[in-house]
């Protein structure tokens, strides 16, 4: 309440400002979003404090806007295929008329006969109409645009008490179900709650979702809309949380800012919301605690009720989790593994979902890490600055599509320099790898896998992630082993992007400290600096630090395989990538392949106190010991006798319940998908 007393106290303290659009960040742009911001925190202020300020601030901004709104045309800086007029896309104005909807209801009743007509015939009608006529494409898109346009339509139709505007919002523009929100409901969220794009932007869908949710529980409660699904909704919430880094940033695959986390106001509002009409579950009061405010409205004063006479909840319950992808859980998903102790966890996470639809990338099989509450394998995200006018007005950038989304930008494997599907959106967007097991229920033996066979034609890919504990070691380390099968020869790429600082390595390389080849040509190859390469001898070993921990990759080897240190940023004039970098791990000329690897945190380095420990790995070797029909060995081995053999069923053979491998070291029996051997 003082937050939005704050705000809206400036607001009166200045002039209404309500420009003609120019920009598409900042300058204009920014007004009017502050705009929607301030009238939504004043309309909610009167209905608080009856402070008839507030009602009047509220009526003298909108009838700015309605003598300018019929004045415009579409946006001058529009680019996309569905433009805005206010903003230059119709998304951002759909956010405004949720706000500005809110707003009107707040001060309705203060409002004289001439002034709602001047209003709803020259805003909120005339804008309902550019989103359901003119933008009707948009409008009935089953995507987070058209959740946040029916959204914008439906709360004004319930404000005009326009039941044709509702019932378009709810069903879509041709009335049938076939789109609108609730169809939107049903089609973008799995079973479990996972939403199709990604903890990124489900993080933005889920406040139109609510919102409109809330609206239609208090005017229609017969459609028990917190109830649909199985109560989807609150399933959603509690998906997003599972789906952040210790810290609470949403992990960031497919396109996504690394900015974002729990403390968004999009975020708080779906705890509130989730915890206010859902069963008042008292886990999600360990999360509104850690996000350090509530929504100015009755779920967040129920929150903040609950935290005052609760002010120690029990945590959230952050566990190793999969969740299924596909409005019937049956396109591919995600796997995270969680170890070591809740203050300092390790977190792993594998991709296997569908495209995730225009906000996807290619990157099946894709692998990001976490430790110390740090990225330590990071996914790149999005090449985008938002509301950042200097960069393409804050859109996202060329080189979001050029390398972002590109394979080779992502912990996984790129075949022959290509990307997944050859980088087309229409051959991979009803495409998706399927799950093969999970099992967490041993916290010292966590392990997930997942196949692909589509993304390159003839290519069957399968990938292990194992997250062990072991008495030798410290901290929990992350098994990864890639296998890749295919009748012709091929080019495997896989790099391990890295966060910190190179410390060693056992490859033979040479460097290029002044002229710096590319790595190739196209597909993100283009973008890749080449600072130094060899061919390894032995099992690769390589080491960087990070915070006060140190990092080593241990890797087989094989005739083929060679190795590539590799940075971003060749071709990028503007300067738009960040300068990550890489091991890049290459086998050449084989049709059947293994990456078999290790990645080890050990040890502690101190600045303060200059002291260090442990700056070596444990873990000193790993090799492929077989790989056939039935199943993958590898052999891991470090010192004081430590000794692993993993054991990881094919595909052909992961359905029946026992298993047997013959390899050069004997032959081994197992029951289930994957077992460790540990000495």
């Amino acid at each position: 309440l003082q937050r939005a007393q704050a705000i809206v106290d400036r607001a009166l303290a200045e002039p209404i400002s309500v420009p003609i659009p120019r920009d598409a960040a900042g300058g204009t742009h920014e007004r009017h979003k502050l705009n929607y911001v301030q009238m939504q925190a004043a309309g909610f202020l009167y209905q608080v404090k009856g402070d008839i300020r507030y009602a009047h601030f509220v009526r003298d901004m909108l009838l700015q806007y309605a003598a300018l709104y019929p004045t415009l045309g579409l946006h001058p800086k529009a680019k996309s295929q569905a433009p805005g007029k206010l903003f230059h896309q119709m998304l951002n104005e759909t956010v405004w008329l949720v706000n500005t909807s809110q707003a009107y209801d707040c001060v309705y009743d203060t409002l004289t006969p001439a002034d709602r007509t001047r209003i709803e015939d020259n805003v909120l009608r005339p804008m309902a109409r550019f989103f359901t006529v003119d933008e009707a494409h948009e409008f009935d898109r089953i995507h987070n645009h058209g959740t946040w346009a029916d959204t914008a339509v439906g709360l004004t139709g319930y404000v005009l008490g326009d039941p044709q505007l509702v019932k378009m919002a709810l069903d879509g523009t041709r009335l049938d179900g076939s789109s609108g929100y609730l169809r939107q409901l049903d089609e973008l969220f799995s079973p479990d709650g996972y939403y199709v794009e990604g903890p990124y932007y489900a993080r933005y869908a889920l406040e139109p979702f609510f919102l409109f949710a809330e609206a239609i529980a208090n005017n229609q409660p017969e459609l028990a809309i917190f109830a649909r699904r199985d109560h989807l909704l609150n399933r959603a919430v509690f998906a997003l949380l599972q789906q952040t880094s210790p810290s609470g940033a949403f992990i960031p695959f497919n396109d996504a800012l690394k900015e974002k986390d729990i403390r968004s106001d999009d975020a708080v509002l779906a705890v509130d919301e989730a915890y206010a009409h859902d069963g008042h579950d008292p886990r999600l009061l360990s999360i509104a605690r850690r996000q350090g405010k509530v929504t100015l409205g009755i779920a967040g004063l129920e929150v903040a009720r609950a935290l005052a006479t609760t002010p120690n909840p029990p945590p959230f319950p952050f566990r190793s989790v999969e969740y299924r992808d596909g409005p019937d859980g049956n396109r591919g998903g995600i796997a995270i593994l969680r170890g070591g102790p809740a203050r300092d966890p390790s977190v792993a996470l594998l991709k296997y979902t569908s495209f995730g639809m225009e906000h996807g990338h290619y990157d099946k099989l894709g692998f990001i890490y976490y430790d110390q509450d740090r990225e330590i394998i990071p996914d790149y995200g999005s090449a985008r600055f938002l509301n950042v006018d200097q960069k393409d007005g804050g859109r996202y950038l060329i080189e979001n599509t050029t390398f972002a989304k590109q394979t080779i930008a992502h912990n996984t494997v790129t075949v022959d320099e290509r990307s997944d599907y050859g980088g087309s959106y229409k051959a991979a967007e009803n495409q998706h790898s399927e799950r093969e097991f999970f099992d967490a229920h041993d916290p010292d033996f966590q392990v997930t896998s997942a196949v692909d066979r589509t993304a390159y034609p003839g290519v069957l890919m399968q990938r292990t992630l194992a997250m062990v504990r072991d008495p030798h070691l410290l901290y929990p380390v992350v098994l990864d082993v890639f296998r890749l099968t295919s009748a012709q020869p091929h080019r495997y790429d896989l790099p391990y992007y890295y966060e910190g600082t190179f410390l060693d390595t056992n490859v033979p390389l040479t460097h290029h400290p002044t002229e710096r080849p590319i790595l190739g040509r196209a597909e993100g190859y283009q973008h890749l600096w080449v600072a130094a390469e060899g061919k390894p001898a032995a099992p690769v070993s390589f080491t960087w630090m990070n915070g006060d921990r140190y990092y080593s990759l241990i890797s087989a080897t094989s005739p083929s395989l060679q190795v590539k240190f590799v940075q971003v940023g060749a071709h990028d004039p503007n300067f738009d990538l960040r300068n990550e970098n890489a091991i890049l791990l290459r086998s050449e000329g084989a049709g059947a392949h293994v990456f078999a690897s290790v990645i080890e945190p050990h040890g502690d380095w101190n600045g303060v106190s200059e002291q260090t420990f442990g700056n070596h790995p444990t873990i000193t070797a790993v090799e492929v010991l077989a790989a056939t029909d039935e199943g993958t060995a590898v052999r891991i081995t470090g010192k004081d006798g430590l000794a692993w053999t993993l054991l990881v069923a094919s595909p052909a053979t992961a359905k029946a319940a026992s298993h047997h491998l013959a390899t050069a070291a004997g032959t081994y029996s197992w029951s289930g998908f994957a077992t460790l051997q540990q000495r």
